[in-house]
């Protein structure tokens, strides 16, 4: 996984910058290693710790949200189409063939967003290899498309059939911007860049922290720990920003469930 190479990446980069430190105070000369030096090198560290830590807590917050909001958007797309789907029964036998347009779309969504599931069953939808799990596809974009063409098409005899028509294209224009909203969720809060340059500054706390510890045993497990711990924290970091993957991945059970409430 993509989210587990980048923590391994992540360790290597501070356990080098660590071992960096501690060969570096192996090449200097006493002088340099005075109290009074190690004084100012543990300033400086502990500026640079409290600001790293600030900017981590910052940034996993940040994605904490952005991942919150992302399941929640993604349970009322399911919500949204189950709901369709329940208004287009309610009209009656011409609102079939839309139903099982809605049925392959929502197939194609699982299918597309969770390809290491078992494909669902029982339906046909558009072929969905190569398809990204987030963002937008132009073959399901199309077949959505064709349900809102198919029930703006609907010719309502009775009164009855006329608010029910209304109804479900109410609730068409509502999927409509839920799907959107779950499109817009691949845009993370975090960029690359930012993500580097914070690294970049943990590099140069386990550096110091290299240059201060003693040749001891018991400092370098120590320090192993702090580096295995901020390693976690940007493996978290990393595994909420892919949402439709990794351990904390959004779960498929609410499209499921409403595909399988179109079967009924």
């Amino acid at each position: 996984m993509a989210e587990t190479l980048a923590a391994f990446i992540f360790c290597a980069l501070l356990s080098g910058s660590a071992i960096f430190g501690v060969k570096l105070r192996g090449w200097l000369s006493e002088e340099h290693l005075s109290e009074r030096t190690l004084e100012a090198i543990r300033l400086v560290t502990s500026l640079l710790v409290t600001f790293a830590a600030l900017v981590l807590s910052l940034q996993l917050s940040s994605v904490k949200g952005a991942f919150d909001q992302a399941y929640r958007d993604r349970n009322a797309d399911a919500a949204g189409l189950a709901q369709l789907d329940e208004c287009l029964r309610g009209y009656g036998l011409e609102a079939d063939p839309i139903r099982l347009d809605l049925r392959s779309y929502t197939a194609g969504v699982i299918a597309s967003t969770w390809p290491l599931e078992p494909k669902p069953e029982g339906v046909s939808y558009p072929d969905t290899t190569g398809m990204a799990r987030e963002g937008a596809d132009p073959s399901l974009g199309a077949l959505i498309s064709r349900i809102g063409r198919g029930i703006n098409g609907l010719t309502p005899t009775d009164a009855l059939h006329v608010n029910v028509a209304t109804e479900c294209r109410a609730s068409y224009q509502r999927v409509q911007q839920r799907r959107w909203a779950v499109i817009e969720d691949v845009r993370g809060p975090i960029s690359p860049l930012f993500t580097s340059i914070l690294t970049f500054w943990l590099m140069l706390v386990f550096l110091s922290f290299g240059l201060q510890i003693p040749r001891k045993r018991l400092a370098a497990i120590v320090l192993a720990i702090g580096i295995v711990s901020i390693s976690t924290v940007m493996f978290v970091i990393t595994d909420l920003e892919t949402h439709y993957g990794g351990l904390f991945g959004i779960s498929s059970a609410s499209m499921r469930d409403a595909l399988a409430s179109m079967a009924r």
